[in-house]
């Protein structure tokens, strides 16, 4: 008979092994988070449902997480007569798990905005939960690790933001890896000069679809749209173009004449042009949307180029994302790191370093009441130093023991017996080399120290 499967599909349990794994990725975007001087900020898991809902397009909104209201509310399940999903919704939730972090940031900006120093630069690592299809490396919970920097609108900010994509995954070891960068101005340009029956929200999200649904289904979109067989083979080319970044501005504004489209193009050429010292390959991408509402200026996504994996991390600017709230506190741009697709890289590339996987140093094993005593006196010591260890418990089977301790993972195992009890010394066994020696308990110290 099978073991039963208690879980929820698209929630996870994690190992001592896969937790450390993962600090390991958020204690370094931590440290370079502040390095480059942003704060971190802890929000609720819940909201209100007013704050997340009509944020995140329709298509978003299906995947919020509700939570029903509390007490007897059903009682008054016959006053509504309706079908309709949302009004039903709103009867029976007011409250909802958090999609992202970026709309409670934007609520706690407006609600603490005296408190304040701006431009505001956080940091926020917390799990987010969406009603998605599970898949490989998408899930219905997983933690978002967003940057954000609110109350400019100048594109230092931006790019700083790329400097720190570049600098993390140098830091961790993954090469390959393309920042696509794109700006929601040109594509409104775009939309703008297209005389298609449909808004730029729709446009945009028929665009990020490319990747899942192919080209066709956006040229399909068109088409329903009633786009002109012209356009659509000018903007066939734009999704195509192989050229240099500075050729694809060249060629977008000489195909494209607007307002919108020159102010996007000006940006990225600034944003190009100030990040040419990073190590990480910038490519303009006119397919990249982000269908998100809020996007109004450059957007960026970080893919491998060693691996289809989906997207590792995104973002962009937003300005007055405040104001849904009641005040508009100025410009903002963020970036976000796709932690689940981070790790599964750095694990199928055996990237992590290898100490991840140590457990204890010195593991002590239990050979009756006398020895044990001795044997937490030196734990003690031992951890007085700062060396990890530990005594076994039980006095049971010296096998049983050692076999624990090398599942553990232990760098040394030390027994204390009678002679041991008689010279004041340990017993020393390499767990990874097999060897033994006699150490003093400063001897001890001074070994793994020196290590």
């Amino acid at each position: 008979m099978g073991t039963i499967n208690y879980s929820l599909s698209g929630m996870r349990d994690f190992n001592f092994l896969e937790v450390r794994k993962r600090n390991y990725i958020i204690n370094n975007l931590t440290k370079l988070f502040e390095l480059y001087g942003f704060s971190p900020l802890e929000t609720p898991s819940m909201e209100k449902r007013s704050v997340l809902f009509g944020k995140y397009g329709d298509e978003g909104d299906k995947l919020i997480y509700q939570v029903l209201k509390s007490g007897n509310f059903l009682s008054k399940i016959n006053d509504i007569n309706t079908q309709d999903y949302k009004e039903l919704s709103n009867f029976i939730s007011d409250k909802a798990l958090r999609y992202d972090l970026t709309i409670p940031f934007a609520r706690y900006v407006v609600q603490n905005s005296q408190d304040i120093t701006f431009p505001f630069k956080r940091y926020q690592i917390q799990k987010v939960w969406r009603a998605d299809r599970p898949q490989k490396g998408r899930y219905r919970e997983f933690t978002q690790c967003d940057v954000d920097v609110i109350g400019s609108s100048s594109l230092w900010s931006e790019c700083d933001l790329i400097s720190i994509y570049s600098d993390f995954f140098n830091i961790i070891g993954l090469k390959n890896i393309s920042l696509n960068i794109n700006n929601r101005k040109i594509l409104e340009g775009i939309f703008d000069s297209l005389d298609i029956k449909t808004d730029f929200t729709s446009f945009c999200i028929s665009i990020d679809k490319i990747d899942k649904a192919g080209k066709e289904y956006f040229y399909d979109f068109l088409d329903q749209k009633k786009c002109s067989k012209v356009q659509s083979k000018l903007i066939a080319k734009l999704f195509e173009l192989k050229l240099s970044n500075s050729d694809k501005l060249q060629y977008i504004k000489s195909n494209f004449i607007n307002e919108k489209v020159n102010s996007g193009v000006e940006e990225l050429l600034f944003i190009l042009d100030k990040t040419k010292s990073c190590k990480i390959d910038i490519s303009i991408d006119f397919s990249l949307a982000r269908g998100i509402d809020y996007y109004t200026g450059s957007i960026f996504e970080v893919i491998s180029k060693d691996k289809s994996i989906g997207s590792l991390g995104g973002g962009g600017r937003y300005d007055g994302l405040t104001k849904m709230f009641g005040k508009d506190l100025g410009s903002g741009v963020g970036i976000s790191f796709g932690l689940e697709r981070i790790y599964m890289l750095l694990d199928e590339f055996n990237l992590f370093p290898k100490s991840i996987n140590k457990s204890t140093d010195v593991f002590f094993v239990n050979l009756g009441e006398k020895e044990a005593c001795i044997s937490q006196k030196f734990v003690n010591i031992l951890r007085e130093k700062g060396i990890s260890s530990e005594l076994f418990p039980d006095c049971v089977k010296l096998k049983k023991q050692m076999s624990y301790s090398n599942k553990k993972n232990s760098k040394y195992t030390a027994m204390i017996g009678e002679d041991e009890l008689n010279t004041g010394k340990i017993n020393l066994r390499n767990m990874t080399t097999g060897d033994q020696e006699l150490l003093t308990i400063d001897e001890l110290i001074k070994k793994i120290k020196n290590e």
